[in-house]
């Protein structure tokens, strides 16, 4: 048993007896305590103390808010944040990768793409042939031309035709906060900001693009390994671009990072897109093809995913897209592209999470479907290409048991704009099928305004930007996200009683694709992913904290069951991994992989 542990323990204990003053006043010492160990390197329990009473917070925290955007990496946004005094960051400033204005610095060596030669099986090496001379110059994808000025799926000519091989400052060459004026000609687009094209995020193409940890394969892989519309290939160097903090922009991001604190270690849970780190943050594990009672079946086989290289082509994908080539069967060694991640798994020194993870016959959703198992009035929807019902528990149930208020509000619910492959819950026969769970789900951004008004606010909330705000590149802007952020996060400090006890997480659900410079973990089969941002906005922060321990999207729901003294999921959902303990490298890399925190490190519950 560790320190902290004993010390929660002995927590529980002593706030059984006493008064409320006692309870209360040793409650926020343990805390305390655990917040310096934390900084210290020491670990952080998730689970809580044994007798604690149910759904009462054992931290100051009563209301949690998750914010969810989408698509871009730490590095892509905060790459040229410089830490406060005090304070230290891994990025690509910090690494000296890039410079503060934006050019190439001493160190881009370690971030230059070299192009390879993959024609037979799938492979996270294959043979290089060299580094590019100059990166192609990035593509429009399906971006609107009322946005850019140029059609989609062709050459972005804002971008020049010969960009140094390293990563680029979008902003050098399409304003931060561009109105799209220019571009009236065309059309409306939908929100203000630097709207670009859609860098490739597929499974099978970030455990490649990552290349075994060098990530040199960025640009290669979403030049070569495409599919079906709009998975296209030669994408250009999309993945490679980023937004500069130095040089002022994401001025809302950067401001809440310098007031709150943040993490640079935070990760997507799998490789891959939307739906599997949707599935993530609110199951801690992964949806899969099944029949009704719940046992794996296998989909259409033109939805199975082969992302060996078709017959006379350099690592181009057999069968890979947004409709062929969303499950794959990772219990058989023998799958397209199976063997390549387990082998790769198999040669870490510690073995990966429930190595046996993957469901002998499972075909797991590794790429998104286009629908989840249920449409939002709780029917099932009956398209081909939605995932099944799945029959995993969910946090969800777990709040509900523990009688603990809970909400997934996205904006543009009931229009187009409205994501429901993002909303965890919409896959779960457990929250759709159950009139009152199933009520907590069909919220719109609007009734999250009038819940904080009115004081109404849930213990969980999380809050999706529609397609417009949420940031994906190509249909949104991260100009858009901000602003979507700023309105969230101005009407919970400006309700002073609910900011006294609310906690905001801001987050991405995933890279996108675009390039990051940080060590990512080995955990299971899906992942984890590459970094993504997360600011904690609260009064129980730091100003300007920066936190290192290592984190991925499952965090979230550990902070939420630490909280709120809730058990794990299940035997095997991902919410069972330990707490980092002994890290090294300066706190990044956890001593006993696989392993990560509950975020706990991340507040200062003292003030």
């Amino acid at each position: 048993m560790s320190t902290l542990h004993g010390m929660l323990d002995e927590g529980a204990r002593v706030t059984r007896r006493g008064t409320d003053k006692q309870r209360r006043s040793h409650r926020w010492s343990v805390l305390a305590a655990a917040a310096v160990l934390a900084g210290a390197g020491a670990p952080i329990v998730a689970a809580a103390p044994a007798g604690a009473t149910v759904a009462t917070p054992l931290t100051p925290i009563q209301h949690l808010v998750i914010i969810i955007g989408e698509n871009h990496s730490f590095d892509n946004v905060f790459g040229t944040y410089r830490a406060p005094t005090g304070q230290s960051i891994r990025n690509l400033l910090s690494e000296g990768i890039v410079t503060a204005t934006g050019g190439l610095g001493p160190n881009v060596a370690v971030a230059r793409q070299a192009q390879a030669t993959d024609t037979t099986t799938y492979s996270l090496a294959p043979t290089k042939t060299g580094p590019y001379a100059v990166l192609p110059r990035p593509n429009t994808t399906n971006t609107s031309k009322a946005c850019t000025g140029v059609a989609p799926q062709s050459p972005d000519t804002r971008f020049p035709a010969n960009l140094a091989n390293g990563p680029y400052q979008i902003t050098k060459y399409v304003p931060y906060n561009d109105n799209h004026s220019a571009y009236s000609s065309f059309g409306t687009c939908p929100e203000h900001g630097a709207y670009v094209g859609d860098p490739i995020h597929r499974f099978y193409q970030m455990w490649q693009q990552g290349n075994e940890g060098t990530n040199a394969l960025y640009t290669w892989v979403a030049q070569t390994a495409g599919g079906d519309a709009p998975v296209t290939n030669f994408q250009g160097a999309l993945q490679m671009g980023y937004y500069n903090m130095a040089a002022g922009d994401a001025p809302t991001l950067h401001s809440l990072a310098t007031k709150y604190a943040m993490s640079d270690n935070f990760h997507q849970a799998a490789m891959g897109g939307t739906g599997t780190n949707h599935v993530a943050l609110g199951e801690a594990d992964a949806a899969y093809y099944q029949q009704s009672n719940g046992s794996p079946t296998t989909p259409p086989s033109g939805q199975i995913e082969n992302p060996n290289p078709q017959g006379s082509t350099n690592n181009k994908y057999t069968q890979d897209g947004y409709v062929s080539g969303t499950y794959t069967n990772c219990s058989g060694p023998a799958q397209p592209g199976v063997h390549a991640i387990r082998s790769y798994l198999s040669s870490r020194s510690y073995a990966s999470f429930h190595d046996g993870d993957c469901q002998s016959g499972a075909y797991y959703m590794v790429n998104n479907t286009l629908f989840p198992g249920y449409n939002t009035d709780g029917t099932v929807n009956s398209n081909s290409f939605a995932v099944p019902p799945q029959h995993f528990p969910t946090i969800a149930d777990e709040l509900s048991a523990a009688g603990v208020t809970w909400g997934y509000f996205g904006e543009g619910y009931g229009t187009g704009t409205y994501c429901g492959i993002c909303d965890p819950f919409q896959y779960a026969t457990s929250v759709m099928t159950d009139s009152a769970k199933r009520a907590n789900v069909q919220h719109s951004s609007t009734d999250f305004d009038n819940d904080v008004t009115n004081n109404s606010l849930p213990a969980v909330s999380f809050l999706k930007p529609s397609s417009n705000d949420d940031g994906h590149p190509a249909s949104s802007s991260l100009a858009a996200f901000e602003g979507f952020v700023s309105h969230a996060v101005n009407e919970i400090r400006n309700n002073a009683t609910l900011w006294q006890n609310t906690a905001v997480l801001v987050t991405m659900d995933e890279t996108g694709g675009y390039y990051d410079s940080g060590y990512i973990q080995p955990v299971s089969f899906f992942g984890d992913g590459p970094r993504v941002p997360l600011l904690v906005i609260s009064r129980y922060t730091k100003a300007g904290h920066i936190d290192h321990t290592y984190n991925d999207d499952v965090s979230i729901l550990k902070f939420i069951e630490y909280n709120w003294h809730l058990a794990r999921l299940s035997a095997r959902s991902w919410d069972n991994l330990p707490n980092p303990t002994n890290s090294t490298q300066g706190g990044y890399v956890p001593g006993n992989r696989p392993a990560i925190g509950s975020l706990l490190s991340l507040f200062d519950f003292s003030v």
